[in-house]
């Protein structure tokens, strides 16, 4: 008999359409949250959405969508009063001073009174729930603070996720080098801290005699404790990476870098003949891979397949992976690798680069990267060319593609290579490997001095052999 899959637990996805925002995009938006639910685990089965001037202060959405939200859910569509809502005012002060709210912001039914244009701007009505069990799970395409997230949760009767959560929740799971899971960890950490909650047993509950400290205060020390002994550990990791970018410094390097699922894993197999992992999903790859380009050429080009970017990435994570992302930053070349067949890809570009330029990469050489232009009709890749006519247009899986951008990596390396002639002495002959590894030898002869090399290179990497042979 054969064996029924586990039923994936079902969300409903809610968005607010802010001013400034088109129809266009908001659709991308959702769209695009639609996908990280999915790659989470999670089918969402249907989605409530509104026009508003702003977000509703403690709940994200009007009283009217909120009701509409809890009826898919099976929640009141309310904000309970209860003993949890009832606590001393100078901690409800503290609360909202930590949400970074009014004092007042939380309270059931202050969202009406906030804002007039809820009834007027409201969006078309939810889309219908497909057939099948409640769904369990409300994912809100917005960051939420602590209070929002109570709210929506008891007001629903669900748990909820808010964009960050779920991106957090994904780079967790696809983890998997020890610097990758701590980098992970820690933005997790930082992610949950003030979301912290006390049992509903009491808030104030001691955990043992006169210890003074309530549940959620011990647990806010442990992440501290925690994150202080990850980011030592991170530390001495990425000091070792430095150690290993300062060897490679006379090489040339190639990094991919771009939106998530663009491509870039596919283009690093292809371009290296490297078993990287090539899957049809969200933040697939969070480590970097380093490969010499194949077949190899002299000297050696290295390429790099780095973190995929998405957009409202959490800070935490972007600085979570600094040391990952300065693979970018110590690049001779970047490769802006764009998803063509994506309707949304100049938006996605946008948010490439602007990663990029708050680390300061975008100083580094870089050329534009159309990847799965396979998906494209003949009219549609004549449209790109004359939009962008210096882009590169390829497909990962066509192999004089990527033979075209094997060539064009090349002759952009060598557009800046010089030529020199560099004398290396008989008892010197051991460093003939390393002038091989940096440079193309165009010509060997030998005389009473030694050997006597004409070399092709970059100017640096000259430079250094140079003085390497001299000392």
């Amino acid at each position: 008999m054969a064996k029924t899959l586990p039923e994936r637990p079902r969300a409903v996805l809610v968005g607010v359409q802010l001013p400034g925002v088109t129809d266009e995009a908001h659709a991308a938006d959702l769209a695009e949250l639609r996908r990280l639910v999915h790659t989470l685990g999670f089918d969402s089965v249907a989605t409530v959405s509104q026009r508003r001037e702003r977000l509703a202060t403690g709940t994200v959405l009007g009283s009217g969508k909120l009701k509409e939200l809890a009826a898919l859910t099976g929640g009141t569509g309310v904000i309970p009063s209860g003993a949890q809502g009832k606590a001393s005012k100078a901690r409800e002060k503290w609360e909202a001073e930590a949400d970074g709210e009014p004092e007042d912001a939380d309270a059931p039914g202050d969202d009406d009174a906030e804002d007039p244009f809820e009834e007027a701007e409201d969006a078309p009505e939810a889309t219908a729930l497909e057939p099948g069990p409640r769904p369990t799970v409300v994912v809100v395409d917005h960051e939420l603070s602590p209070s929002q997230l109570r709210n929506l949760e008891r007001a629903t009767g669900a748990q909820v996720l808010d964009r960050a959560g779920v991106i957090v929740d994904i780079f967790h799971r696809h983890a998997k080098s020890h610097e990758a899971r701590m980098q992970v960890e820690i933005a997790r950490l930082n992610y949950l801290a003030p979301r912290l909650r006390e049992s509903s047993g009491g808030r104030e509950r001691q955990q043992g005699r006169g210890s003074g400290d309530s549940a959620v205060e011990l647990d806010r020390r442990k992440i501290r404790d925690r994150l202080a002994e990850l980011r030592e550990g991170l530390a001495a990791i990425q000091k070792d990476q430095d150690q290993r970018r300062y060897a490679r410094r006379d090489q040339l390097r190639v990094a991919l870098v771009g939106y998530t699922n663009a491509g870039k894993s596919s283009l690093m197999r292809a371009l290296t003949g490297s078993a990287v992992l090539v899957a049809d999903q969200l933040f697939a790859t969070l480590d970097t891979t380093v490969r010499a380009m194949q077949p190899e050429t002299r000297p050696r080009i290295l390429v790099s397949d780095t973190v995929g970017f998405i957009q409202k990435l959490p800070h935490d994570l972007v600085a979570s992976f600094r040391s990952t992302l300065d693979e970018a930053l110590e690049a001779s070349l970047l490769l802006y690798v764009v998803d063509a067949s994506d309707p949304t890809w100049a938006a996605q570009l946008d948010v490439t680069r602007t990663v990029l330029r708050e680390i300061g990469a975008d100083v580094v050489p870089g050329r534009l990267l159309f990847n799965k232009v396979d998906r494209l009709d003949a009219a549609a890749q004549d449209a790109l060319r004359a939009e962008h006519p210096e882009a590169i247009l390829v497909s990962a899986h066509r192999p004089d593609d990527v033979a075209m951008l094997r060539k064009d990596i090349i002759a952009f390396f060598e557009a800046s290579m010089v030529e020199a002639d560099l004398v290396i002495p008989y008892a010197r002959q051991a460093r003939i490997g390393e002038v091989y590894e940096h440079t193309t030898v165009v010509s060997q002869a030998y005389d009473e001095l030694g050997s006597r090399l004409r070399v092709r290179g970059l100017p640096g990497a000259i430079a250094r052999l140079t003085r390497s042979l001299q000392d």
